[in-house]
């Protein structure tokens, strides 16, 4: 059992009455093998006592958690699908299992993903596979030790099934994901209830998100609650996008149903790390134009918000929504410099000298390519002007002695660290940083799926914690 000292269910989006939800049943599966259990979250939210017998019986079964939500919830919303609306989504193959509050008191849901069919599935088997679920526990581990807002991911079971998939080598292994994250309501949530024309429901929405995830705003009523509300979404999308492109991270599939109200990254399908400094890299094959590459991110972010905004327009004017929008370069480019600076442990000097680092750096990263990688450059810089021996005796120390560089490296030398000690860290008395490019993706599977050998997998769990510490992000 959950200890009580610790465990706070709070299922408020059941008791609600908000008109998004629908009740579902869990799949049963022919069997639950416990393949990743996060203690360091479980802990967080007074689950790490679970024994996991309990812990299979909770997120392999589904039975409920005390005091929780007595059945699965799956949420209804719609979407832009690479920018083509799409009026017949909602949680096809993952529902709402319960609502608790963390160690800072923050609504945190228990979400998953593979756990069996709902009204939404569209013909979906509502499933899986583990290969998913592997790596979408690497992603969420890396990005979260990069400093990115991340859902985490809480529990991975191996479910038993042989699954068909186009995309893999078939049958192939099937499990159940579960997600630890501050939100459930997407972008695309709001877009159902302006597909509908649901004044009243899309207020009483805008209340709920407003209370519950930006209580400052709690102050405010009607549209200029609507407005409020919208502005704070439009910084945290931006600082969210930000921080993607100081990780090298591309998310694959930016559509409106995959951002959420509260500028958390979530739902990992075909991403990629870069492996260098490249714009036009994708990480979906089947992104053939490139709409979401790496470079245009920000582009697709902000189109989405767009979106976003066409819907509140059901309870507030336009005026206070374009406003928003139109900052969105400012906020993105701050966050820029904010979420840069962050991964190189260097404090922040003034607007104009940031902005000027940042624009050295990626030209330098931009040079780098292809021969250096993009996260060995935060690594090599990581306190700047104190790793500069560091760095100009390593890997890539021919490009950092190169003129190219020569500009990050001179307006480099007035930022302080913000903590020297953590260059002490045993991580960077190593030559290369931790990275998660799809070769090592590949590589780590292949013992799995031929030997049932989780070896590699629990290693670079283990050098990416081990990193996570050294960073401090």
């Amino acid at each position: 059992m959950p200890s009580l000292r610790t465990y706070h269910p709070d299922p408020l989006l059941s008791r609600s009455g908000i008109d998004v939800l629908d009740r579902v049943e869990a799949a049963d599966f022919p069997q639950t093998v416990l393949r990743y259990r996060n203690n360091w979250a479980a802990a967080s939210v007074g689950l790490d006592d679970l024994s996991d017998a309990e812990w299979l019986a909770h997120f392999g079964r589904f039975a409920p958690l005390p005091n929780n939500q007595p059945q699965p919830l799956a949420l209804r919303y719609h979407g832009h699908q690479f920018r083509q609306y799409n009026p017949d989504l909602g949680d096809g193959r993952g529902f709402l299992f319960a609502q608790l509050r963390d160690n800072q008191g923050r609504l945190l849901d228990l979400g998953t993903k593979g756990s069996g069919q709902t009204p939404w599935s569209r013909g979906g088997d509502g499933r899986l596979t583990l290969k998913g679920g592997v790596r979408e526990v690497l992603a969420t581990a890396l990005l979260e030790a990069v400093g990115v807002n991340t859902s985490k991911s809480f529990s991975l079971i191996e479910t038993g099934e042989a699954l068909q998939r186009h995309d893999e080598p078939s049958p192939t292994r099937g499990a159940v994901l579960v997600r630890l994250s501050h939100s459930h309501i997407r972008f695309g949530t709001f877009e159902r209830m302006a597909y509908l024309n649901q004044t009243d429901e899309m207020t009483q929405l805008i209340r709920f998100v407003a209370d519950t995830y930006y209580p400052d705003l709690s102050a405010h009523e009607g549209a200029a609650l609507s407005a409020a509300l919208f502005d704070q979404v439009v910084s945290k999308t931006a600082q969210l996008c930000a921080q993607w492109m100081c990780a090298g991270f591309v998310h694959g599939v930016l559509n409106t149903d995959n951002m959420n109200i509260t500028g958390e990254s979530f739902d990992y399908g075909p991403y990629r790390f870069l492996p260098y400094y490249q714009p036009d890299f994708t990480a979906a094959y089947f992104d053939r134009t490139g709409l979401y590459a790496y470079g245009r991110q920000p582009e697709a972010v902000f189109w989405n918000l767009n979106r976003l905004a066409q819907c509140f327009l059901l309870t507030c004017e336009d005026k206070p929504l374009i406003a928003s929008l139109e900052t969105f370069g400012e906020r993105f480019e701050a966050a820029m410099n904010i979420a840069f600076l962050r991964r190189l442990n260097l404090s922040p000097r003034d607007n104009e000298s940031d902005t000027a680092l940042v624009a050295a750096g990626f030209k330098g990263l931009a040079h780098l390519s292809p021969d250096g990688g993009f996260e060995g450059f935060f690594f090599d810089w990581f306190g700047g002007s104190l790793s500069e021996a560091r760095a100009l005796n390593g890997p890539r120390k021919a490009f950092y002695q190169d003129e190219a560089f020569a500009p990050f490296r001179n307006l480099l030398e007035p930022y302080e660290a913000v903590d020297a000690t953590r260059l002490t860290h045993a991580a960077f008395a190593q030559p290369e940083p931790v990275t998660l490019i799809y070769e090592e993706i590949e590589a780590l599977w292949t013992p799995i799926t031929e030997h049932d050998d989780w070896s590699l997998f629990e290693q670079k769990l283990a050098e990416i914690d081990n990193y996570r510490q050294a960073l401090n992000l």
